[in-house]
């Protein structure tokens, strides 16, 4: 049993070079038939094939209506059935949709504000979750419970007395008004505080208190680095809820709509009629950069979620 197992740690060249041809090539086929199962250890049937297929087409549909509505040649093809046939206009409503909503000023306002708040989530939410996590003080508990009762508190009650505080400081109408009350989040300071209580171990911090170090160097130069994983994924999904933020904005933006991508898309909306190829090429526009977000961050995504679910 011991050399069985030895073998399939071993590499395929080294098998071949220990154990010969025929070893090899036995394990290699193993090795293959063991990554086509599932984690109970046997292979997927038709079954778990077919339930992934239709989870993709309903997730996936939604983004083909979008599409297709948007490359109708006429607003009277945009309901029915024609509304679920390609037409051949969608460049040339994007165009339209593209010019209507200023795109470069609603883009670089919104990444602007996705990537202040981000930054600045992540940064306060470690600080406090290590605090929380490694430090003791007293009123830690009682501190912690306070911020995540907070999470229970509807987004609409606090509308507003920001709203207010937004009008008497002379923000409205200007993006800080959307940018500071985004800085730091209780889901995010739980969230680091459950994953730096197994992630960071103490004789890290111990050791670094050692060699001298204060302790907001070593928040930085031991919190930070453990906080890596959980940081990433913060720091995506807040980019994401702030780039796709539509109501605080629409409020307190006033008529500086086109600011942000999101209020912008929503004035495409006509008082009388509503062309839907149009809305419906801004709502492309507005969803493309997060699309190319997942395609290139999606990894980083995963193995951020996976590491916190298994360390907090």
């Amino acid at each position: 049993m011991g050399k069985e197992s030895n073998k399939n740690e071993l590499g395929t060249p080294v098998l071949e070079q220990v154990y010969g041809k025929g070893v090899s090539k036995a394990a290699s086929r193993q090795r293959k038939a063991r990554l086509g199962m599932t984690s109970e250890g046997r292979k997927p049937g038709w079954g778990s094939y077919l339930g992934l297929i239709v989870t993709l087409l309903v997730f996936v549909f939604p983004l083909y209506y979008a599409i297709s509505i948007a490359s109708q040649d006429t607003p009277s093809n945009q309901y029915g059935v024609q509304a679920l046939i390609p037409g051949s206009s969608l460049f040339r409503n994007l165009g339209r949709a593209f010019a209507e909503l200023k795109f470069w000023q609603a883009l670089g306002g919104t990444f602007t504000v996705s990537t202040v708040v981000s930054i600045s989530t992540v940064f306060f939410s470690t600080l406090a979750g290590y605090s929380f996590a490694k430090l003791r003080f007293r009123g830690r508990n009682v501190l912690l419970t306070c911020v995540v009762a907070t999470m229970t508190i509807p987004q609409q009650l606090s509308v507003v007395p920001l709203y207010i505080m937004a009008n008497k400081a002379g923000l409205y109408g200007n993006l800080l008004a959307v940018i500071i009350p985004g800085l730091v989040s209780a889901f995010g300071v739980f969230w680091m505080t459950q994953y730096l209580q197994d992630a960071l171990p103490y004789e890290l911090i111990e050791a670094a208190r050692v060699d001298g170090c204060s302790m907001f160097r070593t928040f930085l130069s031991v919190g930070l680095p453990a906080a890596k994983p959980a940081a990433s994924m913060l720091f995506l999904f807040t980019f994401i809820g702030q780039w796709t933020n539509y109501f605080w904005p629409m409020l307190v933006l006033g008529s500086n709509k086109n600011s942000m991508l999101t209020v912008a898309a929503s004035a495409l909306k006509g008082a009388h009629f509503t062309d839907y190829t149009i809305v419906m090429s801004g709502v492309l526009l507005t969803t493309f950069p997060l699309i190319l977000l997942f395609f290139f961050a999606g990894k980083q995504l995963v193995s951020g979620i996976m590491a916190g679910a298994v360390k907090g």
